[in-house]
């Protein structure tokens, strides 16, 4: 079968929104290349340090790439990603040079690539993202893995904004919880939430493929006994008492829908925050305080934030 690559040159705020758009139109995995991975000091599951190629990563900028079937809507399926590209500087995301290309690859070839880009990460204190087709032994017997497959849709886990959300998670899930995961995705929060021990996940997105995606992952990590994965809107519909509400989703998202989780979350609990960049959070914040809650901690990595919140 023959595939269509799209290749999109933006920045760092528009990749959140831009993969959104093309897992909207039908694409079959996102890779993300970031010339500030080329800086950080990586190992894999034996200690040794590998190296990424330079070469496959923008001087300047991030590149997006996606991966659609040919067919005879291909045509209008790109003039659609490209509209909706330049849409998002009505919300004023950065959409920086916005270069698009296209070119054609063998479905052996794009298989066989997304491998190059992924391995085992630790990205936390107790979590190990590792890519479904590596053989990985856990270093401590208290190391917690997370297993998923980049090519099903929605990353690997390892953008910082995830990171950060996870990281949250650690500091504030205890045994017995219920976590509302607001726009899952791959329904990485949720998997995380309920290996720390929460008593019930709720997860839910708008998108029918985030959903089905999520359901297969928590599965596949074995928690689906625990986790719940639902196709929603937000917090519409969603019952009081929840003791943590968690959601990476750009800025202008969580302003619509703070005042709801003030209502969900119950007094003691957590709103966590994270899809934030550093020029809206104060926003943000004001938003989570008039919707009755505490700033407790702000998370930074990079260019982007999480916000710890607690419910007065």
């Amino acid at each position: 079968m023959k595939w269509s690559e799209i290749s999109i040159l933006t920045t760092n705020e528009a990749v959140e929104p831009i993969s959104n758009i093309l897992h909207e139109a039908g694409a079959s995995g996102v890779v993300i290349e970031d010339p500030l991975e080329l800086e950080k000091e990586r190992e894999d599951q034996f200690g040794e340090i590998y190296q990424l190629n330079p070469d496959d990563y923008p001087e300047e900028g991030v590149i997006v790439k996606a991966y659609l079937p040919v067919n005879s809507f291909l045509g209008e399926t790109v003039d659609e990603i490209k509209e909706a590209i330049n849409n998002l500087i009505i919300y004023n995301i950065d959409i920086g040079m916005n270069k698009v290309s296209i070119s054609e690859v063998n479905e052996e070839e794009w298989a066989t690539a997304w491998k190059k880009y992924y391995n085992p990460v630790k990205i936390s204190e107790k979590f190990t993202i590792v890519p479904t087709w590596e053989d990985y032994t856990p270093v401590s017997t208290d190391e917690l893995i997370i297993e998923l497959d980049p090519g099903m849709a929605f990353g690997t886990g390892t953008h910082p904004t995830t990171v950060m959300c996870i990281q949250a998670l650690e500091r504030t899930v205890r045994p017995g919880d219920r976590v509302v995961d607001v726009g899952t995705g791959s329904g990485v929060l949720s998997i995380a939430a309920a290996k720390l021990g929460a008593g019930k996940v709720e997860a839910m997105d708008l998108d029918d493929v985030a959903v089905q995606v999520a359901k297969l992952n928590l599965k596949l990590n074995k928690v689906h006994d625990v986790a719940t994965i639902s196709q929603n809107n937000l917090l519409d519909g969603v019952a009081e008492g929840a003791d943590i509400v968690v959601a990476n989703i750009l800025a202008e998202v969580i302003l619509r829908f703070a005042d709801d989780a003030g209502k969900v979350v119950k007094n003691g609990g957590y709103f966590i925050t994270s899809g934030i960049i550093q020029q809206k959070k104060e926003v943000v914040k004001d938003a989570m305080i008039n919707a009755g809650f505490e700033i407790e901690e702000i998370i930074s990595m990079e260019d982007w934030v999480a916000i710890i919140s607690k419910k007065k």
